[in-house]
């Protein structure tokens, strides 16, 4: 029997590669707020956690200068950042074959759930997935409260959780996993983690492709 049946999906870094949009968003909230830009590294850094934290931590914004980034990061993703992404190589097949295989797939993501369901729907994972959660019109959630809202919706109770897994690419999703009771597998598809977070999280595995997680999973 597998140790694993319901498996929860982070999206950014994990199911999509979606640096573009997200950086290309931040640059124009950013020069629109006439800030300084932060180099590529950091730029890096917005792709997982909520945006509201990301803006405080990596530009110094107060809260309210942080909202009025955010307002204007999402007026340019809502158009065209929500699609200038791609899906991780050979994820929209896994999730598929996954499902196929009896296990019952979710998403959990802090970004915005409209748009969570915009984006699966474009690169094809939502026939994959049982629900589609994410965060609540112009309110990022962190981890932890996306997860049990997934679960809730799942109707999962406390004997389900030794049987459901966290999948992310940030040690947000690892922290927000164990928090909630959960194991989380680190997919390090895009290198988006600075180097040592993912390990220092300390999740269940850390896998590098889709193969790999296939294979962490099958064999769980």
């Amino acid at each position: 029997m597998r140790k694993y049946q319901y498996l929860l999906f982070d999206l950014d870094g994990t199911l999509t590669d979606s640096r573009e949009g997200i950086v290309n968003c931040v640059k124009y909230a950013l020069n629109l707020m006439q800030a300084p830009i932060p180099d590529e590294n950091i730029l890096s850094l917005f792709i997982g956690p909520p945006l509201p934290d990301s803006f405080r931590q990596y530009c110094g914004f107060t809260r309210e200068q942080s909202q009025q980034a955010v307002r204007l990061f999402r007026e340019r993703y809502n158009r065209v950042g929500k699609f200038e992404n791609a899906a991780a190589p050979g994820m929209p097949e896994l999730c598929a074959k996954l499902k196929l295989s009896g296990f019952i797939l979710a998403l959990a993501s802090s970004k915005l759930e409209h748009m969570c369901l915009d984006i699966c729907d474009y690169f094809n994972f939502t026939p994959s997935f049982k629900i589609i959660t994410g965060s609540p019109p112009e309110e990022n959630c962190d981890k932890a409260q996306v997860i049990q809202e997934a679960m809730r919706r799942l109707n999962l109770h406390e004997a389900d959780k030794i049987h459901t897994l966290m999948i992310g690419d940030r040690k947000y999703d690892i922290e927000g996993a164990r928090i909630c009771g959960l194991d989380c597998v680190g997919a390090d598809f895009f290198h988006y983690a600075p180097p040592g977070e993912l390990e220092q999280a300390n999740p269940a595995a850390i896998v590098r492709d889709a193969a790999e997680l296939e294979n962490f999973l099958l064999n769980a």
